[in-house]
């Protein structure tokens, strides 16, 4: 089929419900214009990361007032619907607390520190972008301003060589997998004239095309992709990052960066009806299963805690690929309710992180949180209420996500994966035990840094969050079943 184009003109007047459906999108985009504006005329470090929250704040709360108008298409190129409020709310939610977390930790750094929270608005922007992508052209924009935005904060703490080169490494990597992800989208284009995701999916079904360019272009697209995710064999670019990043950085990426991908990938995957496809199935799976045994495998020897966290990030995204194999409306809730539970529970853990450090030690090393439970009880009841809540241990808001996650594998008979995902579960809980146990062993004489009132606040509203998931679940699953259904 040759290339057609678009079948109808783009119409440039946006009507008012338009306006409405993208104002979380619009204030993200106004607030780094905003923030750029206040530091020509005044350049103070506490004005801006106020204005910063409450722009994050107010862009979450649109979220609210968009929902009486989904669903609701600006052709070509977005759909504001539930799924992608959902997790608008979820990505705007959680920089909010990335932005207060990071507070204490960049008003330190040497030079500027006000053009921090802006690029932090462009990565939000770029993720949010993804969240309503239903179109190539879309999805490739939002995954480049999130991941130019990501070089920047990664090289923020410039006086660290380790950040430059955790930053290099990232540019040249992220650039190779930019390149696949928009060359095997050229590729799906060249066979069939569209870019639209549903478009797309009609055209399959109905073309009697060659897929040998279809296969191509998505196993180019599923390379670049891979890379986002951190699924093996993509994953080498990981521990280094998570290791070199501001610690607070590295808590972006571990969740927002992430889930923003695996939000157009469910949504892609599930429009073409990927799952139906039985070659999709076993390179999907096989990369499930590789990711899960990778990560939770090399962690078990780490005494670097954010590369501990880098290898268990690597085996979560291996456990919630699964939901790519379920092909029903309930592998998407249990997909949110888990990427809700990472989120909360990776952006506790990488908060006590960075609370411990300052601009010139980042506190990354198991030796340095021997007694911390004697020190800072309540950092050391969070992190571990964290890395239980990783590990999947009953009461927290991580094993009701494996718990649900397993439920729906074994309902869509995918066995092999669940055993896998159990397995690797057990696996996981030693290498998380070895922290815990080392925060409740004997003193040690380390230094550590004063806490602030904002980050004892965050920290015990993120533990309060894997608690309130764990023991009382039901309120959240039944309004995801509702909203998702």
């Amino acid at each position: 089929m040759g290339c057609r184009g678009y079948e109808k003109s783009l119409d440039l007047n946006m009507t008012q419900s338009d306006l409405i459906s993208l104002l979380p999108i619009l204030i993200l985009s106004a607030a780094p214009v905003i923030l750029m504006l206040v530091i020509s005329v005044i350049r103070n470090y506490e004005v801006v990361f106020n204005i910063s929250l409450v722009a994050f704040l107010c862009s979450f709360l649109s979220v609210f007032y968009v929902y009486p108008v989904v669903p609701h298409a600006i052709p070509p190129l977005f759909t504001v619907d539930v799924y992608s409020l959902v997790f608008l709310g979820v990505i705007i939610l959680s920089a909010f607390f990335v932005t207060l977390l990071s507070h204490d930790y960049i008003k330190h750094i040497d030079g500027v520190r006000e053009e921090y929270y802006i690029i932090l608005f462009t990565s939000t922007l770029g993720a949010s972008l993804l969240a309503m992508a239903n179109h190539f052209i879309l999805f490739f924009l939002g995954i480049e301003l999130l991941s130019v935005s990501l070089y920047v904060l990664v090289a923020f703490q410039k006086s660290k060589g380790r950040s430059i080169e955790a930053a290099v490494k990232y540019l040249i990597l992220a650039s190779v997998s930019s390149a696949f992800l928009l060359f095997g989208m050229a590729l799906i284009y060249f066979s069939y004239g569209t870019m639209d995701f549903q478009g797309l999916a009609k055209d399959i079904s109905e073309s009697s095309a060659s897929p040998a360019l279809l296969y191509l272009g998505f196993g180019m697209m599923l390379t670049g992709i891979g890379f986002k995710l951190a699924l093996v064999p993509f994953h080498l670019w990981t521990p280094d990052v998570y290791q070199g990043a501001p610690a607070p950085v590295t808590s972006f990426i571990a969740t927002v960066s992430k889930g923003s991908v695996m939000a157009v990938l469910i949504r892609f995957f599930y429009n073409i009806s990927g799952f139906e496809n039985q070659s999709l199935f076993y390179v999907i799976s096989a990369i499930a299963i590789l990711s899960m045994f990778t990560g939770n495998l090399l962690a078990l020897k780490q005494e670097n805690i954010k590369r501990l966290l880098a290898y268990s990030s690597i085996a979560n995204m291996g456990y919630l690929i699964i939901i790519l194999l379920i092909g029903n409306s309930s592998g998407i809730e249990a997909a949110v309710f888990y990427l809700v539970s990472y989120f909360i529970t990776t952006i506790a853990a990488f908060g006590v992180i960075s609370l411990l450090s300052t601009c010139r030690h980042e506190a990354e090393h198991i030796s340095g949180y021997r007694g911390l439970f004697w020190k800072r009880p309540g950092l050391a009841i969070v992190f571990t209420l964290s890395l239980l809540s990783l590990a999947g241990i009953p009461l927290t808001a991580g094993f009701v996500a494996k718990f649900y996650l397993i439920l729906e594998g074994m309902k869509a008979g995918l066995m092999v994966l669940v055993i896998s995902m159990i397995i690797n579960s057990v696996i996981g809980l030693y290498y998380y035990l070895r922290v815990i146990t080392s925060m409740f062993s004997d003193q040690s004489d380390e230094k550590l840094p004063a806490l602030s009132v904002t980050g004892n606040i965050t920290l015990a509203s993120l533990a309060a969050g894997i608690l309130i998931l764990g023991i009382y679940p039901g309120w959240f699953l039944n309004m995801l079943i509702k909203l998702l259904s």
